[in-house]
């Protein structure tokens, strides 16, 4: 089956929400209204991945400045001068997790992050993810500024800033 990956529009949000609820549950669901105000945002870069024309997996990201956490709900807050790819949230439908469509998403976003001059890539890990991320070269970073601590907290327990090079 073939594998597209294209830029996520406006017209895709009840598969992004349907797609998140099967993967987050409740608790970290956000609303197609911030979402809409994500893609109106000049720093969105968000992908979808369809396999077979079918809604599979995204990947919510923009250009931002590392040290910078969005916090859970909030908009993709667009910087003067951005160095850093902010992944936002992946999530991979369950009945296609493990057949590596990561590897569709993230490697040709960093190159074309990379290419736009940004040196870094940055997340929030959460739900036990570090692991994963640190497996594609993101390691903990602290966040000596209190405000972005706080957006950090809007996660839970648990939730850890991390980052790579790009």
């Amino acid at each position: 089956m073939s594998v597209v990956v294209r830029p996520l529009a406006l017209s895709d949000l009840a598969d992004l929400l349907a797609v998140q609820l099967a993967c987050y549950g409740e608790g970290f669901v956000e609303s197609g209204e911030v979402f809409a105000r994500r893609l109106a945002s000049p720093a969105n870069c968000s992908l979808v991945l369809e396999r077979g024309g079918v809604f599979c997996a995204y990947l919510a990201a923009y250009r931002s400045v590392r040290g910078k956490v969005t916090p859970l709900h909030g908009d993709f807050e667009a910087v003067a001068q951005p160095d850093t790819l902010y992944l936002h949230d992946m999530a991979v439908l369950p009945a296609n997790a493990g057949q590596g469509l990561a590897r569709a998403l993230l490697p040709p976003l960093w190159a074309q992050a990379a290419s736009q001059g940004l040196r870094h890539s940055a997340l929030v890990s959460v739900q036990g993810s570090q692991a994963y991320w640190e497996r594609h070269g993101y390691v903990l970073q602290p966040l000596e500024d209190v405000a972005q601590r706080e957006r950090l907290a809007s996660y839970g327990e648990g939730a850890v800033y991390m980052t790579r090079s790009l």
